[in-house]
This record gives structure tokens, C-alpha cells and sequence, in this order.
């Protein structure tokens, strides 16, 4: 039996980078589960992420917590806060973690 798991990526994003490789929005770990940031925002340890953003015009998802850190952090000088802290949170720029491999659906 294998451990397997359904998450919902938009159909543009782009593909899961290898592990290692630098982060390019695929939006894979977010949606798989929050970070420890995401759980404080989401509420939730499981899931989706709350804090994860859609951006259309990249065609990425980007975390909210550091690109709208006042739309997902009450108070605003907790938002300013998180918006410092928040990238070494998600480790920005220390490359892809997640080592999930999304799979198509298999045809009905």
C-alpha cells in the first residue's frame, strides 16, 4: 500500500524543482503542509497553508506571510515583524526541502 497524498496545484504553476534546487514558486510544500510559520497563521498543523498566495501575474504561488504579512498577521507591528523574520522562517533562498513528487491524476 502506498502513502500517498491529494493536494490541489493550479494548473499553470510551474513543476516541483529537484531537491536542493532553488525555489521557483511550484507552491508543492505549502500545499502538501504548512511551515512553522503556516501553522501559526493557518491554525492547523496538516493541510494547506492559509498564508499561501496565488500570484497571477507570475503564474507562482508566494508565501503571504512575506509578501502580505498584513493581510495574515493581526496586529501591524506583528506584521512588520513577521515580514522580517518570515523569510528565514520558510528558509527563502536556502533551495527546495520538500522532497514530494507530484504525480498527474490518473485518467477515470
Amino acid at each position: 500500500m502506498s502513502d500517498f497524498r491529494i493536494i490541489q496545484i493550479h494548473p499553470t504553476a510551474p513543476a516541483k524543482p529537484p531537491v536542493g534546487s532553488a525555489c521557483n514558486g511550484c507552491g508543492v510544500c505549502c500545499l502538501a503542509e504548512p511551515c512553522p510559520a503556516g501553522m501559526l497563521v493557518s491554525r492547523r498543523r496538516t493541510g494547506a497553508c492559509a498564508a499561501l498566495v496565488w500570484d497571477e501575474a507570475g503564474s507562482v504561488y508566494r508565501c503571504g506571510v512575506v509578501t502580505e504579512p498584513q493581510r495574515f498577521i493581526g496586529p501591524a507591528w506583528l506584521a512588520r515583524v513577521a515580514a522580517r523574520f518570515a523569510p528565514r522562517w520558510i528558509a527563502a533562498g536556502e533551495g527546495c526541502d520538500c522532497d514530494l513528487e507530484p504525480q498527474a491524476p490518473s485518467p477515470a
